[in-house]
């Protein structure tokens, strides 16, 4: 099974393919679209040229790697991707070879986090439209899309986990609840700017708090996403 896990940034995405990492019969990769994101948008990054460098530029190419033999022979090929990487122009047809999991964040966490990291983002950049849009595509094609909730996540790990491996027909593995501190190899070369909180953990965090009380200029970003969020948020799986 080729599993494809849709996010924006800051959504739980890392820990999570961590948690799919720690099993034994899993493969992993980390944004395999992200270089050729990066060189097809001129956009500045932190780390830009690092990433480009690192990655694969030719969007066909990622494809043909993402559908072709599963890393170490592996029954399961995670695949964390970001929705904003999936430009206008690069194929979307391999999505039928995958089961399509949404993760989904409650905007003022997401716009609160990525703001520490990357200043001012816009809507697209913490990939709102563009995670509802590809739900639609995937849900108009006729093909599985699930919805998980990181709040759910953390608050349930064991429940919201199992309710997902049980959604796409896998048995829950309870090595799933914890790794090892530290990054993992397929961390993407982006790891030491992002993934300080998730490479010193061993596990799921608990229960988030209250919201974050945003400036003005986030504040805005993350009132335009609630309506996406809430609607994807309907729709999420929940804990068993």
């Amino acid at each position: 099974m080729r599993l494809a896990m849709w996010s924006g940034p800051r959504n739980l995405s890392t820990a999570l393919m961590y948690a799919f990492g720690s099993r034994a019969d899993c493969a992993v990769i980390d944004e395999p679209f992200y270089a050729a994101y990066l060189a097809r948008t001129g956009l500045d990054h932190p780390m830009r040229d690092a990433v480009i460098a690192a990655g694969e530029t030719d969007p066909d190419a990622v494809i043909a790697h993402l559908t072709g033999p599963v890393p170490g022979g592996k029954a399961l090929f995670y695949q964390k991707h970001m929705c904003h990487h999936m430009l206008d122009g690069f194929r979307r047809d391999w999505l039928d070879q995958c089961a399509n999991v949404f993760l989904i964040r409650h905007p003022a966490r997401v716009a609160a986090s990525f703001d520490a990291r990357h200043e001012n983002p816009t809507l697209e950049d913490l990939g709102v439209p563009q995670q509802s849009a590809l739900f639609d595509e995937v849900a108009a094609r006729g093909l599985p899309a699930f919805i998980i909730d990181s709040a759910d996540i953390r608050a349930y790990p064991r429940a919201a986990l199992t309710a997902l491996c049980e959604a796409l027909g896998i048995g829950f593995d309870p090595a799933m609840l914890s790794w090892t501190a530290g990054g993992r190899p397929e961390d993407g070369v982006w790891g030491p700017h992002w993934y300080a909180a998730v490479h010193a953990s061993t596990g799921f965090a608990g229960p988030e708090g209250d919201l974050p009380v945003l400036p003005a200029r986030l504040q805005g970003v993350a009132d335009a996403a609630m309506e996406t969020y809430q609607r994807l948020h309907a729709l999420r799986l929940k804990p068993v």
